[in-house]
C-alpha cells in the first residue's frame, strides 16, 4: 500500500485529494494547521496530523511520525498555500515574506525532509500544486504570481536534482479552483488598497474574483477534478512533468509564450475590469 503526504488537507484540493486517495486503498496522512476540519476523513482511514509548513519543528515532527508508523512515504503531495493579491506597493514585505514561507519555502521544506527516503528506497514521487499564475500574470496578482513562478522554478530543480534517484516530480497547474483561495485572495486585495490611490480598483477586480467564484463560473473548477489529476500524476509509470486541468489553462500557458507583453498585459486587465 502506498503511503501519501498531504499538505494543507483541510478543504479544497487538498481534502478532495485525501478523500479520494482514501477511497483507492492509499494509505493517506492529511497535514494541516486546521485539524478539526479534517476529523470527517478518519471514516475513510485518513490519519489527520497537525502541520505547518513554515515550522520546521511541526514539519520534522510530521514526517516522523509517519516514518515510525509505516517506514516510508511514497508519495508527497505539496499542496499548501493560498494567494496574497494586492498591489506590489501596497503589499508590506512582512505579508510578501508569508507569501513567500508558504508558497515556495514550505514546499522546499517538506521536499528536503521526504527525499532522503525516498533515495533510500529509490522510488518516490513529489507533486506540487502550483496555477496557470506560475506562468501568466494576472492584474494586481502581485506576491501570489511572485510565488508560484519561483515553485515552478523551484520544481524544475528539484526533478533535475533527483531522476537519477528514481524519484518523480509533477507540478499541477490549476486555473481557478472553487475553494476557499478565491474569497481569500479577494480579500486580501480589498484589504490592500484601502485607503490608498489603488482604492477603487481594488475594490472593483476583488468584487470581480468574488463573483467569478459565487457564481461557479465556468473558469472555475471542482477541486475533486484535481484530485483526480493528482491521483492520475501518482498512478501513470511516466508521470508527466506538468498537468493543466482545463482547455482555458492550458490557452492561457500557450499565449504566455506566444504573445507579446503589452498585448498581455491589456488583456488579463480587460478580463477582470468591466
Amino acid at each position: 500500500m502506498k503511503v501519501i503526504l498531504i499538505t494543507g488537507a483541510s478543504s479544497g484540493i487538498g481534502y478532495s485529494t485525501a478523500e479520494l486517495l482514501a477511497k483507492n486503498g492509499y494509505k493517506v496522512y492529511a497535514g494541516a494547521r486546521r485539524v478539526d476540519k479534517m476529523e470527517p476523513l478518519k471514516e475513510l482511514g485518513v490519519v489527520p496530523l497537525s502541520l505547518d509548513v513554515t515550522n520546521e519543528e511541526s514539519a520534522k515532527n510530521a514526517i516522523k511520525t509517519i516514518i515510525d508508523s509505516e517506514g516510508k512515504i511514497d508519495v508527497l503531495f505539496n499542496n499548501a498555500g493560498y494567494g496574497s493579491y494586492g498591489p506590489i506597493e501596497q503589499v508590506s514585505l512582512q505579508e510578501a515574506q508569508k507569501q513567500l514561507d508558504v508558497n515556495v519555502l514550505g514546499v522546499a521544506r517538506m521536499s528536503q525532509l521526504v527525499l532522503p527516503y525516498m533515495r533510500k528506497q529509490n522510488d518516490g514521487r513529489i507533486i506540487v500544486t502550483s496555477s496557470v499564475g506560475g506562468k501568466v500574470t494576472s492584474y494586481l496578482g502581485g506576491w501570489y504570481h511572485v510565488s508560484k513562478f519561483a515553485v515552478e522554478a523551484l520544481s524544475n530543480s528539484i526533478r533535475m536534482d533527483v531522476a537519477d534517484f528514481g524519484i518523480k516530480v509533477s507540478i499541477i497547474e490549476p486555473s481557478g479552483v472553487m475553494t476557499e483561495w478565491g474569497s481569500i485572495a479577494a480579500d486580501h486585495l480589498e484589504d490592500s488598497g484601502k485607503n490608498s490611490p489603488y482604492e477603487k480598483i481594488t475594490k472593483k477586480v476583488a468584487d470581480y474574483y468574488r463573483q467569478m467564484y459565487l457564481k461557479k463560473s465556468s473558469l472555475v473548477n471542482d477541486p475533486k477534478k484535481i484530485a483526480l489529476i493528482v491521483k492520475k500524476a501518482i498512478e501513470a509509470k511516466k508521470p508527466k512533468t506538468r498537468y493543466q486541468d482545463s482547455l482555458p489553462a492550458k490557452a492561457s500557458i500557450l499565449m504566455s509564450r506566444l504573445a507579446p507583453d503589452k498585448f498581455l498585459d491589456k488583456m488579463m486587465k480587460n478580463t477582470v475590469v468591466k
